[in-house]
């Protein structure tokens, strides 16, 4: 089964500067589309999708511009915005100008709640739907409402929540994570990322404990408004990506092929148009 990767950050540290990295351990290195493939095409990954890594503002032009060509297997991007800025008109009318870019995200998860919460983020995100372009959405789980209201202010626009609304694997804890996922779901234009769970759970993790996370999701959302990410290489910090794709197939080992086809490649190509 071939997959579409809808989340995978490279780091040139030659190249940009990601102040957050100084802090982040083993992350804090070179992560190149060379290395990354060599791995991934091994496990059926054809192609990926680019996810901003959160560069130093002055860099992030010039990031969107540089991994739309690092490499063939990169067919699109998720670039970094601001919609909380007033000049964000001006910025998207730039960015559609490259055509490998098929969304945006803006860091919430470590933002304060009240950047996204005045009415000119959300007339900002309203400006996506012309552009056809999505909104991934990075929130803990206890930000979950603040997506859910940006859903309903933004109804034009297509969403997607990245790594499963980021739950507390290591801890296991389920609510009131599950409810905000079900309240979510309701909203048709939000769709699910299966991704990032590895890397909230304990360094001894098992499928058993990634699954309960994964199925809720699934389940809440539907097989037509999933995809799935490898959000390599944070991944790495208590696995590596052969062994989330491996997690990832025995949670799927009871779908129908039809089911996995939708979550490992085909909704994705729909929802970001590649």
């Amino acid at each position: 089964m071939r997959i579409l990767d809808t989340h995978l950050h490279l780091v040139y540290q030659d190249r940009f500067s990601y102040p957050w990295l100084a802090n982040a351990g083993p992350l804090n290195k070179q992560w190149d589309a060379e290395s990354y493939f060599a791995e991934a095409e091994k496990l059926g990954i054809e192609s990926a999708i680019h996810m901003e890594v959160d560069v130093a503002e002055k860099d992030i032009a010039a990031e969107t511009a540089f991994v739309t060509q690092a490499h063939p297997r990169v067919i699109g991007a998720v670039a970094s915005g601001r919609p909380e800025h007033e000049g964000f008109a001006e910025y998207l009318e730039t960015l559609v100008r490259n055509p490998k870019v098929r969304g945006l995200r803006r860091i919430l998860h470590e933002a304060p709640n009240e950047l996204s919460q005045t009415e000119l983020f959300a007339e900002n995100l309203r400006r996506l739907a012309p552009y056809h372009l999505s909104f991934d959405l990075c929130l803990r789980a206890d930000q979950l409402p603040i997506g859910a209201d940006l859903a309903d202010k933004a109804p034009d626009v297509h969403f997607v929540l990245d790594h499963c609304g980021v739950p507390k694997v290591a801890a296991m804890e389920l609510e009131p994570w599950r409810h905000y996922i079900k309240e979510l779901a309701k909203r048709p234009n939000i769709n699910a990322k299966i991704s990032g769970i590895v890397a909230y759970a304990k360094p001894d993790w098992t499928v058993d404990d990634l699954r309960p996370f994964a199925e809720h999701v699934i389940e809440s959302f539907g097989w037509d408004r999933v995809v799935w990410g490898s959000d390599h290489p944070v991944c790495t910090l208590t696995a590596n990506l052969t062994r989330w794709v491996e997690a990832t197939n025995q949670i799927l080992s009871g779908a129908s092929e039809t089911e996995k086809a939708k979550l490992l490649h085909r909704n994705a190509e729909r929802i970001y148009r590649v």
